[in-house]
């Protein structure tokens, strides 16, 4: 029998990821995109078009718990998968409430559609819940694991963690087999430009080309553990492979600052990022999260989860995907697009 999966935010950096590696594996996959999603469907396109499309759309939105039981009814999933939130940080700050909304009670009108659908039809449908290392924000211990108090430091933080902790409660309340995945920053080329690694890759490949002079920039000194996300979707899919649900911390265990990054991605382009990047106290958030590193032996032991890409090498790949759209747009404006990396 072919397994049927459900993502929701799959038009997002991992919800794209996340339907290739499901798809390769030979599930039908049905993604949930809201109407007004930012990024529409270009990260997903190959999987939608074509002769033979693997991905199925619905539109439906974390708000409207009426139309998730019908999706959820109509799509009978063995898997769902709750990536959808409004997960940037600083914006979390600017619209709270719609936060909370989308992010934290969004994933416990889910978590209560399925319930329901389970109950009625008698067929386990397994749930995964994308916790985020944001979670922990004022950190009490270092590195971060699976049983370190969290402390947010942000309404995102806020909301994530309550999305966290109604997931464990519907396990332990109703004995669904729901696991959620903390996982540390995950990047790659398809990820949102206003997120600080791919703002960085972004401005260095135009600087690189001539199309901008200067990056603005906020706190340089925080301290991060950055992996890839098309490694980290697989911890997501072996969570729910599991005899038993459980919370695994998904991460490198390794720490970079964000002036590690700058230096690492201006060194692959041949230039040095103090000649370019200037700070901006604007990108400073109200309340600063320091440093996240996590502890992800749990999940390296149980799952065998290992990820497969280095630090180097996602910048590398972050630069190679930059550096090609800078070209493109070098041509359009009639600019020398034919310089290479060095």
């Amino acid at each position: 029998m072919q397994k049927r999966a459900l993502i929701t935010g799959v038009t997002g950096q991992d919800g794209s990821y996340l339907a290739e590696l499901l798809i390769a594996k030979g599930y039908a996959v049905h993604g949930l995109r809201r109407r007004s999603s930012t990024f529409g469907t270009q990260r997903i396109e190959h999987l939608i078009f074509g002769e033979s499309p693997s991905l199925h759309l619905h539109y439906g939105d974390l708000s409207d718990g009426n139309g998730l039981v019908r999706l959820i009814r109509e799509i009978r999933p063995h898997e769902v998968y709750n990536l959808a939130a409004q997960s940037h940080v600083r914006v979390s700050f600017d619209q709270p409430a719609y936060t909370a909304d989308v992010t934290a009670v969004g994933t416990l009108r889910l978590l209560e559609a399925i319930r329901d659908v389970q109950d009625d039809t008698g067929e386990q449908i397994r749930f995964y819940q994308a916790s985020s290392s944001e979670m922990f924000g004022k950190v009490v211990e270092t590195p971060q694991k699976e049983t370190t108090p969290f402390y947010p430091r942000s309404p995102y933080g806020v909301a994530k963690v309550y999305g966290h902790w109604i997931t464990v409660n519907y396990r332990e309340s109703y004995g669904l087999h729901a696991s959620c995945g903390i996982l540390f920053n995950h990047e790659s080329p398809r990820r949102g430009e206003t997120f600080v690694t791919r703002k960085i890759t972004r401005a260095a490949t135009r600087i690189k080309l001539g199309l901008q002079d200067k990056l603005f920039l906020g706190n340089l000194d925080a301290q991060r553990d950055w992996g890839f996300a098309g490694d980290y979707v697989e911890a997501m899919w072996l969570m729910l492979q599991q005899d038993e649900a459980d919370d695994y911390v998904i991460a490198m265990n390794e720490l970079y600052s964000v002036r590690d990054f700058c230096e690492q991605t201006f060194s692959r382009l041949g230039m040095d990022y103090r000649d370019h990047v200037e700070i901006d106290p604007r990108y400073y958030r109200p309340a600063e999260v320091d440093l996240l590193l996590g502890d992800s032996t749990k999940a390296r032991t149980r799952l065998g989860w290992t990820p497969q890409t280095s630090f180097a090498e996602l910048v590398d790949m972050m630069v190679e995907g930059d550096l090609e759209l800078a070209r493109q747009e070098a041509v359009i404006k009639g600019l020398p697009a034919g310089r290479k990396a060095a």
